[in-house]
């Protein structure tokens, strides 16, 4: 039984009696503790494949910010390493692939992950951080979106333009669905996995939907993100397509509960686009390097802008690591305090 169930009631369209709140990538750098435990280990990899580890990394944020939910700390890019296709966390330079996928036989190679074997250490994770947490407050699984995960595997690294990885789409059509069905077959089963250890709600990151145009994006991730969403019908999903204002309508279609919307996107202009669905976001993560007074009067705003009701308060990306924790404790503090009388 949780304690604290507002995020689950506004992402299932309930009336809440204060608008609920997260922030994505909430447990990182932006907390002294994690700083100081980062450093004594060999790396990223490491804290992400060490369950109790993840766990603490996962329930930080909760002690040191009171938000009203945990996201399992892990990474979107242990699908394809669960796959067969190992990837590297270089310090200020992010993922990189040693090999990349070039060709059919390419995609033959990769296996359809089993998540209990090739991600037993995630959902170890999700158990250990179930148990510390006692119900305090709703835990987030996660997975990246196909497309967001086939154009990593593609090019090999984080890119501008993920030209490669766009080629394919022109070239190799067939190719990129063949990538594409391996990775949604594995993400579902991930997923399925991460529920049955204890998480939830689950998100669907599609981090780099937005470099795209329309008939594409419906052709190469909306289709497939469409796919999981009914695949998981226990837990509400939310889908989070950064970039990809476009496609709210057919997310408004998907049985996923929640859309995220990114800082670009206006909500009063979304919803009347979504039916009974539940936004979240979408405060700029820059707003966070005002002064306190700033990044109340921003939040503010930005509930305003939502309504009262079917809102889960959060920012339109993930903070970024420099962000003063204290301005993020504003954020929170903001929309805890935030009445419907004062909108």
């Amino acid at each position: 039984m949780l304690k604290n169930d507002l995020l689950l009631r506004a992402a299932r369209g309930e009336e809440t009696e204060r608008t609920p709140v997260w922030l994505m990538r909430q447990a990182g750098r932006i907390l002294p503790e994690y700083r100081e435990l980062r450093a004594r280990l060999s790396g990223f990899k490491e804290l992400v494949e060490t369950p109790e580890l993840a766990a603490e990394v996962t329930i930080q944020p909760v002690d040191a910010l009171d938000v009203d939910a945990a996201i399992i700390f892990s990474d979107i890019l242990v699908v394809p390493e669960a796959m067969g296709l190992t990837y590297e966390m270089l310090e200020a330079r992010g993922p990189l692939f040693p090999e990349t996928i070039k060709s059919a036989h390419d995609v033959e190679k990769l296996r359809v992950a089993d998540p209990e074997e090739h991600l037993g250490y995630v959902l170890e994770a999700i158990r250990v951080t179930k148990r510390a947490l006692n119900g305090r407050v709703p835990l987030i699984g996660f997975a990246g979106a196909p497309w967001t995960i086939l154009a990593y595997m593609v090019e090999g690294h984080g890119s501008k333009t993920f030209s490669k990885a766009r080629r394919m789409l022109y070239a190799e059509p067939e190719l990129a669905h063949q990538l594409l069905r391996k990775i949604t077959a594995t993400t579902i089963a991930y997923l399925q996995a991460q529920v049955a250890a204890g998480a939830n709600i689950v998100q669907i990151f599609d981090s780099w939907a937005g470099i795209l145009p329309p008939h594409q994006y419906q052709e190469f991730s909306t289709r497939y993100i469409t796919e999981i969403c009914q695949a998981i019908p226990d837990v509400p999903v939310t889908v989070f397509a950064k970039g990809a204002f476009f496609a709210v309508e057919d997310f408004a279609q998907i049985s996923c509960r929640t859309i995220g919307l990114d800082w670009n996107q206006d909500p009063r202009s979304v919803r009347p686009l979504v039916g009974d669905k539940t936004l979240q976001g979408n405060l700029d993560p820059c707003a966070l390097y005002g002064t306190r007074e700033q990044v109340r009067q921003a939040t503010i705003e930005m509930l305003r802008q939502f309504g009262p009701h079917r809102h889960i308060a959060n920012l339109g990306h993930g903070v970024y690591p420099d962000t003063d924790a204290d301005n993020v404790r504003v954020f929170v503090d903001t929309v805890k305090e935030f009445s419907p009388q004062m909108r």
